[in-house]
């Protein structure tokens, strides 16, 4: 298996979520098509967001059971970016609270993903 990896999240509308991870990430997308952006996460992990009503989606099933987690370092990061995250309107479904990992919050993006951040275990 290689050494770069994509998370693949399906999306209603590809430039709202594209804007809204801009905002979330601080940082433009790295790949722009109409129907389909990336994201640099890292020189190993990409996001990207795929359209359903793009010409070639297939998918089956439905929901969302399963969160992406952005790791930080410190406790002071994890609230920092509650407080961005707050002030930029992101909806936030799980406020800033003790978890059995440590301090974390979960936010959702327009396509109702979970969105959760915390520290490494």
């Amino acid at each position: 298996m290689g050494s770069q990896h994509l998370v693949l999240l399906y999306v209603n509308d590809t430039q709202a979520s594209c804007a809204f991870y801009e905002r979330l990430l601080g940082q433009k997308a790295q790949s722009v098509f109409p129907s389909y952006v990336s994201f640099a996460l890292s020189q190993e992990m990409a996001l990207g967001l795929w359209s359903i009503s793009a010409r070639d989606f297939k998918s089956g099933g439905s929901g969302h059971r399963g969160e992406i987690a952005f790791l930080v370092d410190t406790r002071a990061h994890v609230e920092s970016l509650y407080h961005q995250w707050t002030e930029q309107g992101v909806r936030i479904e799980q406020p800033l609270h003790e978890a059995v990992f440590g301090l974390t919050f979960v936010a959702v993006d327009p396509d109702d993903h979970r969105l959760r951040v915390c520290m490494p275990d």
